[in-house]
Order: C-alpha cells, then structure tokens, then sequence
C-alpha cells in the first residue's frame, strides 16, 4: 500500500512539473546598460510551450506609465490572465511580451537616454537571448499613458522597426502638457534648477517626427483609446493626432472611449482590444524550417 502510495505521488508530481513546463510564464530579467550605466530591468511574458516548441515567435513591447515599473503590466494590468485566455481563444497567436522598465518618460531627457537604452540595447537583447522572429512583421509595441507617448514617439520616428502599436491614454499632449501631469515633475523634463523644460518637451513629442512619417514608405496600424473621464483630456489629445494620421492610413487608426478615468480599469478595459487590433497586423509564430 506504502508502495503504492509513493508511486501516485511521483506521478502527481511530475504532471505539476508537466503542466508548469506547458503553461505561460512571468519572470523577471536585468542586463547592464551601458547607456544607462546601470541594469536594465524588464519583465517577460513566455506563452505556454514556449521552451518545448522549437517555434520562434512575435514580439510585443509592452510600455509602462509616469513613475512606473516594468512591473506594472503584472501586478496591476492583468496581462498575464488577459494574454493566456486571449491565446487560450485563438484570438491572438503565442507571443512574447517584453515590459522594459525605464525612469524616464521613454525618451533622451535630462535624466537618462531612455530612447536611445531602449532601440539599442534592449531591442538587441530581447532578439539575442529570447526566440522571437527578428523582423518588423513580427515586432509590435504599446503603452499606456507616459508608455502611449513613448510608443506614438517610436513608431513615428522608426516606422521600420514596429508593424503594428497601441497607445491607451497616450500623454501625447500638444502644445504642452496640462498643468496637472506628472510630465511637470519628471526628472525627464527638468532642468537642473528643476524647471519644467516647455522647450524640451515639444522638441521630442510626436509632431517632431510626424512630417517625416507621413512622408516615407512605412505605414504602422495604431490603435488608441482613453477614457470619457480623463482628467488631462487624452481623448481630446487622441482625436488630434487619428486626425494627422487618418488620412495617410484610413481605418488604422482607431479610437476607442471606454468609461472611466486615467486609470487601470481603463487600461485592462482596453488591453485585450488592442491585442487584438495589434496581432491582426503581427506574423505568427514560425518553425524552424520556415
């Protein structure tokens, strides 16, 4: 009986071990920057299979708000739970999901080269070490408030690297950012006698490299949402730039209102729609031969 007992269990086991080896996986990573000249943190979302299917896969850059971490995603966006039943659905392929984490607003402030630690570094070290495919049609990226900003910024200035993007809430504000955004106070923006750098500002928002991008070959499918409560108005914000864009790709840009604030209920809210608008622009997954 005592045998017995002991092989149901060695059985029990190794089905856990089993189904943890299949199921989606969350960890956390850091490499050193010399850019930065410190780690690099990002979190990592691994679909189920992953490290048994031989398959390389899409890449979707997952960016995180003002004063945030690469963590937030996780712990407060539900990404894991919305990506494994969205994948679990046929809604969306198997993909990776890389949440960077960066102390600036995603751009070369006076804090740190965020743009620059993250097209030349980051990006290089995700397509060494992970297997994803390491070309634009299988490359997206997206961003909620601050992460909408730096997204909108990088597929306008590198429309080559990213076929399809999501901004959710995007401070993206023109002119200048509202009196009550955390933009005001970031050391990105700051000059060293800690002033708001309005100069600064409209120097690296979206409008800078919109003449450009309207101008070259490449077209990238932008989704947008905010909500109909936003205190800085990002609806209003979003509604001027699908207007620039419209145009040059009607019917790739649109914009969703959801009920709410700025806030994480609107940004899960929206999270699994523009999953859905990105991947129906992303490659799939391929096999080695392939």
């Amino acid at each position: 009986m005592r045998a017995a007992r002991g092989v149901a269990l060695c059985i029990l086991m190794l089905l856990l071990l089993a189904g943890q080896a299949l199921a989606s996986q969350v960890s956390h990573h850091r490499f050193h920057s010399e850019l930065l000249g410190r780690d690099y943190p990002y979190t990592l979302y691994l679909p189920e299979g992953y490290h048994d299917s031989g398959l390389d896969y899409p890449v979707l850059y997952l960016l995180h708000g003002s004063f945030g971490s690469d963590r937030d995603w996780v712990t407060r966006g539900a990404l894991k739970e919305i990506a494994d039943r969205m994948i679990r659905q046929g809604r969306i392929p198997p993909a990776l999901i890389v949440m960077p984490g960066s102390q600036s607003w995603w751009v070369d402030g006076h804090n740190e080269p965020a743009r620059s630690a993250f097209l030349e570094e980051l990006l290089p070290h995700v397509e060494e070490v992970w297997r994803v495919v390491p070309e634009r049609e299988w490359r997206g990226i997206a961003g909620l408030s601050a992460g909408g900003y730096g997204t909108i910024n990088f597929v306008l200035e590198r429309p080559e690297l990213f076929a399809a993007a999501a901004a959710l809430s995007p401070a993206s504000y023109y002119p200048l950012p509202p009196p009550n955004s955390s933009a005001r106070e970031h050391a990105a923006f700051l000059t060293p006698e800690g002033r708001f750098d309005a100069d600064l500002w409209q120097r690296l928002n979206y409008p800078t490299h919109l003449d450009s991008y309207l101008t070259q070959d490449y077209v990238v499918p932008l989704y947008l949402s905010a909500g109909n409560r936003d205190v800085f108005d990002a609806v209003g914000h979003a509604r001027r730039l699908q207007a620039a864009l419209d145009e040059n790709q009607p019917g790739q840009v649109p914009l969703e209102v959801f009920s709410g604030g700025h806030t994480w209920r609107v940004w899960r809210a929206s999270l699994g729609p523009a999953l859905a608008f990105m991947f129906s622009y992303l490659q799939p997954p391929l096999s080695a031969e392939e």
